[in-house]
């Protein structure tokens, strides 16, 4: 039965809304089962009008406008009861935690479908060979969830562990398959007796969805496992092994560096003009960093709750500031009439934001990775003296194969090597081959070395568009440094990292749990330990 809020007020049911939204980023909103807006894609607006919750959404598609009048909880969704401009009766929308939207048992069906096929697909293609215990049954001990279909292919005493995805799961569900590929060979491996070997891992994904896992698998250490991937058409039951052993030096692009003191300079008098409407403490406390040449942001420990643009007038070619303050959805033009409003929020923001503040506040837990990175950013010479803090950049758009992808931080060590530094406030299975992806990019933009007019010596592409200007950067494979709270940091995440191959020189970092007051190292792993050695 569902639970409903009793007798809310407009501010509540505004605020449950944005708690919810803050907690589920990937959120969809439904009507009659349809997704009407994925979050993601989408802007929204709450706002409380004389005693009513109107809540505003608009996208590409379509826009549309309602006032909410209930909220009711239920267990895998929230329902929003709301009534349209003009209309008496209510109508419902619902709030999912992300878009797929197949029923369980449709989900369930689609996935032993698939496992029958596989079953099928590899007799067929493994002659002589058992194909031994397919399953998708959820284990969350060992992270296996039941997308993913696992089993093994048996000859003799010899064995390979096996892992396939449907086409019918989302893209992330499906770039996420080498990630439990590795942690299932693993399991195969501890389980096995002496008598049966686990040489390797047979991957298979949807046909044309295999360039993720490809440049990934690209990556991982051959000694320690023969891994092959392989993409299965579901329909004419076709299964082909892919060659990915060139997909690890895809080629990638770089933005070109922009001057931050000029971008600063640009924007001072618009800067200047928000200074003056915070309080003398509050200053103290924000952080303003350049986001692009024409574009500041002023953050409060990595939340970003103004900006300015300078660029070209709406009805003429003079240059002007543009200041907006609010985040997404929510970006409302700095004016005379909206003082109050922007100084209403800083005070809210500058309330609930600080290091001794209450979880259970949105403002304070909202968009965590970014405080930490600001923690980071402002404490990464005394944390990790080897590291120069001088040179640090963050939030990189790199491209690569036509999608675009942001490194969190990148940095040089004192050898003026290049370090690529992957931040995560909570759990995440997927932290290393996430990592990694980035590794792979920064990798081949520093080894793509060319003579440049005037140049004595070939450059990489960092240097040729403008990063760590005045540094000659290292030829040598970049490092990569995971950095999490200890407590935060997935059990099968150093599993993964141990199957990586020995030319990704990482460091898994576990910091204080208490790092918005403190941040501190509690131990570090490197790809060099001795106990990590197969």
């Amino acid at each position: 039965m569902p639970t409903a809020v009793d007798a809310p007020s407009a501010a509540k049911l505004a605020e449950f809304l944005e708690e919810y939204l803050a907690a589920h980023p990937a959120a969809a909103l439904l009507e009659d089962g349809r997704v009407l807006f994925d979050m993601r894609l989408a802007r929204y607006s709450i706002t409380e009008s004389h005693g009513r919750c109107l809540l505003q959404l608009w996208s590409d598609e379509r826009n549309i406008v309602r006032t909410v009048v209930e909220i009711q909880h239920r267990a895998q969704c929230l329902r929003v009861m709301t009534r349209r401009m003009g209309s008496p009766k209510p109508q419902a929308l619902e709030l999912v935690p992300n878009s797929d939207r197949r029923t369980p048992t449709a989900r369930d069906s689609a996935r032993r479908n698939y496992q029958h096929l596989l079953e099928r697909v590899l007799s067929r293609a493994f002659l002589g060979a058992k194909i031994d215990g397919l399953r998708s049954a959820m284990d969350l001990e060992h992270s296996f969830g039941p997308a993913y279909i696992r089993g093994r292919l048996l000859r003799g005493t010899a064995a390979e562990a096996i892992i396939g995805v449907s086409e019918t799961e989302s893209a992330a569900t499906i770039d996420g398959i080498l990630t439990l590929g590795i942690l299932w060979l693993d399991y195969c491996r501890q389980k096995s007796d002496a008598r049966r070997h686990f040489g390797g891992l047979k991957v298979i994904v949807p046909k044309g969805a295999e360039r993720t896992t490809a440049e990934r698998m690209a990556w991982l250490n051959h000694a320690a496992a023969d891994f092959q991937l392989f993409t299965l058409d579901e329909r004419s039951e076709e299964l082909t092994h892919v060659d990915f052993r060139d997909s690890g030096n895809q080629t990638a692009r770089l933005m070109h560096a922009f001057s931050h003191e000029a971008a600063l300079e640009r924007c001072q008098s618009g800067i200047d003009r928000v200074l003056e409407l915070l309080p003398a403490i509050a200053k103290t406390r924000i952080e303003i960093r350049p986001r692009s040449a024409a574009e500041a942001g002023l953050l409060l420990h990595g939340l970003e709750f103004a900006r300015v643009r300078h660029g070209a007038g709406t009805h003429s070619f003079a240059r002007e500031q543009e200041i907006t303050f609010g985040s997404a959805a929510n970006e409302t033009p700095l004016s005379v009439e909206t003082e109050t409003l922007f100084r209403g929020l800083c005070a809210r923001l500058f309330a609930s934001r600080h290091r001794d503040g209450a979880y259970k506040d949105p403002l304070f837990r909202i968009q965590p990775e970014r405080w930490l990175e600001s923690e980071f950013r402002s404490g990464l010479s005394d944390l990790l003296p080897s590291l120069r803090g001088d040179q640090l950049y963050s939030q990189v758009p790199a491209l690569s194969s036509g999608d675009r992808g942001m490194l969190d931080l990148l940095t040089l060590d004192r050898s003026n090597r290049l370090v690529v530094i992957e931040l995560k406030a909570d759990e995440d299975l997927h932290l290393p081959l996430q990592a990694l992806d980035y590794w792979i990019r920064v990798r081949a933009l520093n080894a793509d070395r060319q003579r440049t007019p005037g140049s004595d010596r070939p450059l990489s592409a960092f240097e040729r568009e403008g990063y760590f200007s005045g540094t000659e950067i290292s030829p040598h494979p970049p490092r990569l440094l995971l950095a999490a709270p200890a407590l935060r940091i997935h059990p099968a995440n150093l599993p993964v990292l141990r199957y990586l191959s020995p030319e990704v020189d990482w460091e898994l970092i576990a910091l204080s749990e208490h790092w918005r007051q403190q941040l501190q190292i509690v131990f570090r792993k490197h790809s060099t330990d001795a106990q990590l050695g197969f």
